[in-house]
C-alpha cells in the first residue's frame, strides 16, 4: 500500500509545473486550451437542438461515417506528392465523408420503412469497417506514412500546430454564430416541425443546415477528441444543460458553458499529467458535469424532483386530512358555520378512530399529520380527545372542500364521469375551468341547499340525474 501511495504521489505535478499551467505560460497550453474551449462550446450549442430533435446519435454515425474520408484523403494527396499529413485536406475529407453518411442515412429512412435507429447503425459499422479497411491497405503503400492517422480516431490534442488551432477556432466561432443567427428557426423545427411547414418555414433546408454544421463540429472535433468521443462533445453538455433549466435559449448557454468549460478543464489535467490524453479527459470531465447535474439540476435534477414529490405528497395528504375532518363534522352537524362561531370548547370534533376508519392511513402516519397540522395552529386536541378546527384552520377546509366539490360536479355532470369514478384529488378548479364555468357549478350546487355553508355533495345530484 505504502508503494501504491508512493507511486500515486510520484505522479502529482509540482508546484512550478502547476503554476505554469494555470498561468497559461506555455504558448501551446495556451493554444490547445482555446481550439478545445470553442470546440466545446459550438458542440454544445449544436448539441442542444439536436437533442431537441431527438437526434443526438446522429453525431455519432456522421463521426464514423468520415473515417473513409480520412484515408482516401490522405491517398489523395500522397498520389499528387505530399506527405499526407495536411490537416485541412484530411478534414476536408472527412467532411465530403460525413456529408454522404448522413445523406445515406436520411436516404434510408425517407425510402425504406426502417427507423431512423436502424439507418444510423448500417451507416456507423459500414463506413467505420470501409474506412478500416482503407487504413489496412495505406499501411502497405510504399510511398507516405500512415503514422498519425489513428489519432484522427482516438484525438491527439497535444499535436496540435499553431494553423491547426486557428482551423478549429475559426470554424468552431462561424458555427456558433450560425447557430445565433438561425435561433428561432432552428427552435420552431426542434418543437413542431409540421407546425413550422405549415407556416411556411423551409423546413426541409433547415433540416439540411442543422446536419451541415453538425457534420461541421464533428470534423474539427476529430483532432481534439475523434472521432469515437466527439459526440460526447455534443451530446453530454447539451444534456446537462436540460437538468437546469426550461427555458431554450437559457439551456443553449447553459450548455455552451459546460461543453467550454470540460475543453478548459480537460485540456489543464491532460498538460499537468502526461500520460493522460486530452480528449478522454475532456470527455471524463464533462461526465463529471453531467453527474452533478443529474443529481443537483435546478429543474430536472433528482435531488429537486425528490423535494418536489415529497413537497406535493405532505400537501396532498394536509388536504385529504382537513377534508376528512371536514367531512366527518358534517355528516353529524350541519349547522357546521353557527357552531364553528361558538366558543372553541363547543366546536365540534372528530375522533381519531372515524379518521382511521376514513382513509387507509396507518395511524401512525395520521398522528404525524395531525401533529403538523396542530403545530401549523390548523387543528387542536380537544379535552373529549378530539380534534378540532381552528378559525384558519376551518377557513382552509372549506376552501378544500368547494375546490373537490366542483371538481367532482364538473366530472359528473360536464365529463360525464360515473360518481363512483371521480377522481377527488386535491386540484385547484379554478386554474382549470372558466369563471362562468365555476359560478354555474356553485349555482348548481347550492340550487339544492342555498344555506349550506359548505358546498353540498353532488353525489346526490348525481343519482337523480
Amino acid at each position: 500500500m505504502n508503494k501504491i501511495l508512493l507511486n500515486i504521489y510520484s505522479q502529482l505535478p509540482e508546484r512550478t509545473d502547476l503554476m505554469r499551467v494555470l498561468l497559461l505560460k506555455d504558448y501551446n497550453t495556451r493554444l490547445v486550451i482555446v481550439g478545445v474551449m470553442l470546440l466545446g462550446l459550438a458542440g454544445g450549442i449544436i448539441g442542444t437542438f439536436m437533442l431537441l430533435r431527438k437526434r443526438s446519435l446522429m453525431g455519432d454515425a456522421v463521426s464514423h461515417a468520415t473515417l473513409p474520408g480520412i484515408a482516401i484523403a490522405f491517398m489523395i494527396m500522397v498520389a499528387n506528392g505530399g506527405d499526407g499529413k495536411f490537416l485541412p485536406g484530411l478534414l476536408s475529407g472527412a467532411f465530403l465523408s460525413g456529408i454522404t453518411g448522413m445523406g445515406l442515412i436520411l436516404l434510408i429512412t425517407q425510402t425504406s420503412h426502417l427507423k431512423e435507429d436502424a439507418a444510423l447503425g448500417i451507416v456507423l459499422s459500414v463506413f467505420f469497417g470501409i474506412g478500416v479497411s482503407i487504413l489496412g491497405i495505406i499501411q502497405k503503400m510504399s510511398k507516405g506514412s500512415a503514422a498519425g492517422l489513428e489519432s484522427f480516431i482516438y484525438g491527439k490534442t497535444a499535436s496540435m500546430l499553431t494553423r491547426d488551432a486557428y482551423l478549429i477556432a475559426g470554424t468552431a466561432m462561424i458555427i456558433v454564430v450560425l447557430c445565433l443567427f438561425l435561433f428561432k428557426e432552428f427552435s420552431i423545427l426542434c418543437f413542431d416541425q409540421d407546425y413550422a411547414g405549415t407556416q411556411g418555414w423551409p423546413t426541409v433546408r433547415l433540416d439540411i443546415a442543422m446536419m451541415l454544421l453538425v457534420v461541421s463540429v464533428t470534423v474539427i472535433g476529430l483532432q481534439s477528441v475523434g472521432l469515437i468521443l466527439i459526440i460526447a462533445i455534443m451530446v453530454i453538455p447539451a444534456a446537462s444543460a436540460r437538468f437546469w433549466t426550461d427555458s431554450l435559449f437559457r439551456m443553449v448557454i447553459i450548455a455552451a458553458v459546460i461543453g467550454a468549460a470540460s475543453g478548459l478543464f480537460g485540456a489543464i489535467l491532460s498538460a499537468l499529467f502526461e500520460k493522460l490524453p486530452a480528449g478522454a479527459i475532456i470527455v471524463l470531465v464533462s461526465s463529471f458535469i453531467f453527474s452533478v447535474s443529474l443529481f443537483f439540476g435546478y429543474s430536472r435534477g433528482l435531488c429537486i424532483r425528490y423535494f418536489m414529490s415529497w413537497k406535493l405528497e405532505k400537501k396532498v395528504s394536509r388536504q385529504h386530512l382537513l377534508r376528512s375532518i371536514c367531512e366527518g363534522i358534517e355528516n353529524f352537524d350541519k349547522n357546521l358555520l353557527d357552531t364553528q362561531l361558538k366558543k372553541c370548547s363547543q366546536r365540534p370534533g372528530i375522533t381519531l378512530d372515524y379518521l382511521l376508519s376514513d382513509r387507509s392511513w396507518s395511524k401512525r402516519k395520521l398522528l404525524k399529520l395531525l401533529a403538523e397540522a396542530i403545530s401549523d395552529d390548523l387543528v387542536y386536541r380537544g379535552a373529549d380527545d378530539k380534534y378540532h378546527f381552528t378559525e384558519d384552520g376551518f377557513v382552509e377546509a372549506k376552501r378544500i372542500v368547494r375546490n373537490h366539490r366542483l371538481w367532482e360536479t364538473y366530472l359528473i355532470f360536464y365529463a360525464e364521469l360515473a360518481p363512483g369514478k371521480v377522481d377527488r384529488d386535491a386540484d385547484q378548479i379554478e386554474h382549470v375551468l372558466g369563471h362562468s364555468m365555476v359560478d354555474r357549478l356553485e349555482r348548481l350546487l347550492l340550487s339544492e341547499q342555498p344555506d349550506s355553508v359548505l358546498l353540498p355533495s353532488p353525489h346526490p345530484l348525481a343519482d337523480e340525474k
